[in-house]
């Protein structure tokens, strides 16, 4: 079970929770979120203004929330800093404009591979074999990434949030 706790808080990007709603300052660039995850490699360690819905704010400290695009099909992880302190779970639902520096984390191919392993390990475990087919295609689609991106690493992006403006 531990190790579906460590691939857990990996799917959640690995960070934890600890927040008030500030208003988004000017930035350099404004993208949806779709877009900016197009070419979120340039963008790193930026100041940029991403637009996004709330999917998630952590209940406990309100120190990050979730964003997806109008496709859905990524998200993008926000930790509160700067002007912001909290997340509000009121904010769920609300359409935000984000300003803060683009950060990336990486994912060696070693911690992968571990990965991998274990979660193997747990699909022998009674009750497992539906989380662990997830998480393997998960893997799958890291692996995936790496071979079409030329990378020994997977990258998660995510943001250091300075301010942020409610737009609906």
């Amino acid at each position: 079970m531990k190790q579906l706790f460590v691939f857990s808080v990996l799917a959640i990007a690995l960070f934890s929770c600890t927040g008030g709603k500030k208003q988004a300052e000017a930035a350099t660039s404004t993208y949806e979120l779709d877009n900016l995850l197009a070419v979120a490699e340039q963008k790193v360690d930026e100041t940029v203004t991403v637009v996004g819905y709330v999917t998630h704010t952590c209940q406990h400290s309100g120190k990050k929330c979730f964003i997806v695009g109008e496709s859905q099909d990524a998200s993008l992880r926000v930790e509160a800093q700067g002007e912001i302190e909290t997340f509000s779970s009121e904010l769920i639902g609300s359409k935000l404009a984000i300003t803060g520096l683009l950060r990336e984390y990486q994912l060696s191919e070693d911690y992968i591979n571990e990965l991998e392993v274990e979660v193997q390990q747990l699909e022998q475990e009674e009750g497992m074999e539906e989380v662990c087919a997830s998480e393997l295609s998960n893997i799958s689609d890291m692996r995936k990434w790496m071979k079409d991106h030329d990378k020994n690493y997977y990258v998660i992006y995510y943001m250091d949030g300075l301010t942020y403006d409610v737009l609906d």
